[in-house]
């Protein structure tokens, strides 16, 4: 008999139906063939009944166990504050659904390995929603360095700002990305409250960068060595501005990320510099250009990404209908989340203690995320 199952409708639910989610998530899922999003859940009921009404879902709910009750569903985006995800993901995973995570994963290692424990335990597929995962040049850069291209990595040096410093202190809740009239604005003390947020730069846009690392080479942090600049604001004492994190990786490389979210609202940059043995690559990932130069040979300059194909905001939650058909479609398995928790917690006790911190003291490190069985 043929197998239909690609074809089926995989219904589904997003939790936390905030800013981002009725940004990209909720219009990912309502665009895909395979998909129907059935449920949607926000804590403030007019809120939510609001969403559902525009955009024509079925199911307003205000708790995210309303909603996991709702019978079908299959698939579930955890799109919530980070203070909740550790909370909304376990109730999800635990109830047997498929499920995307929003980054940051969760606030520890601990709570992020936990829950992909329990995905893997019932096998389901558990993705982090990192949209620099799926773009043409993520994936060369991928190939090149997996297949010896580069030879032995030996350095990594990446810059990523980005212009949201008023949303880390919550002083100004518009925000920056590029849809400047967004449906709905992020909640207050979403970015700028660390019992909500985790932190500031480090837990927001760190988590890019750490998880991108592994994303591109399969080598997880194995040191972390850290400073923090909160930019000299007393009210702001908790919140981190400029982080620069200095990692010895697994595979013996070393690592420095040099981040902000102090920058001007017309740049940004997210420059990622691989130096092995027999190549280098640089990516310029906000202006879409990928360049390989072998140690001997001729420099091979891809084609410049098109505007919209930069950030495919859209792709985490579509990967993760396609995933549930297919695990090995599966481009952002949320192994990638833990080892940017990895990264962030122990960046955040090197600040704290002013010692290096070995990711062992934190939780065992997982395998290789491309290479774990599905």
């Amino acid at each position: 008999m043929p197998d239909n199952s690609a074809s089926r409708k995989i219904q589904c639910g997003v939790i936390g139906a905030g800013w981002w989610a009725t940004f990209a998530h909720i219009p990912a899922l309502l665009d895909h063939s395979n998909a129907e999003l059935i449920a949607i859940q926000n804590d403030n009921p007019q809120q939510a009944q609001k969403i559902a009404t525009d955009f024509n879902i079925p199911h307003a709910c205000s708790t995210a166990e309303e909603l996991l009750a709702i019978e079908g569903i299959e698939a579930i985006v955890v799109s919530s504050s980070p203070g909740l995800h550790y909370k909304d993901a376990h109730a999800a995973l635990t109830a047997g659904k498929h499920v995307l995570i929003e980054k940051p994963m969760t606030l520890t290692v601990s709570e992020a390995s936990k829950l992909v424990s329990i995905a893997d335990q019932q096998n389901l597929r558990f993705l982090i929603s990192c949209p620099w995962h799926y773009t043409t040049h993520a994936a060369e850069a991928q190939r090149l360095i997996r297949t010896g291209s580069l030879g032995h990595i030996r350095m990594i040096s990446v810059l990523m700002t980005n212009p949201i410093r008023d949303l880390l202190r919550g002083s100004d809740m518009t925000p920056t990305h590029s849809n400047s009239k967004p449906y709905m604005q992020p909640r207050p003390g979403t970015y700028s409250d660390p019992r909500m947020a985790g932190g500031g730069q480090v837990y927001a846009q760190v988590c890019h960068a750490a998880a991108y690392l592994t994303f591109l080479t399969g080598a997880r942090a194995s040191e972390v060595f850290a400073r923090f600049h909160n930019d000299g604001s007393v009210s702001a004492s908790a919140i981190d501005i400029y982080d620069t994190p200095c990692l010895r990786m697994d595979d013996t490389s070393i690592a420095t990320i040099a981040s902000t979210g102090a920058t001007s609202l017309d740049r940004k940059d997210f420059e990622v510099r691989l130096f092995g043995t027999e190549g280098m690559l640089f990516l310029d990932l906000w202006r879409g250009k990928l360049e390989y130069i072998p140690m001997t040979g001729t420099t091979q300059n891809y084609p410049d990404l098109a505007e919209n194909d930069i950030y495919p905001h859209q792709a985490p939650a579509k990967n993760l209908i396609d995933s549930i058909s297919n695990p090995n479609l599966n481009r952002s398995p949320a192994t990638l989340g833990v080892a940017a928790m990895e990264v962030i917690e122990g960046a955040t006790r090197s600040v704290s203690s002013g010692r290096n911190i070995l990711v062992s003291s934190l939780v065992e490190p997982l395998a290789d995320p491309l290479t774990e069985p599905a």
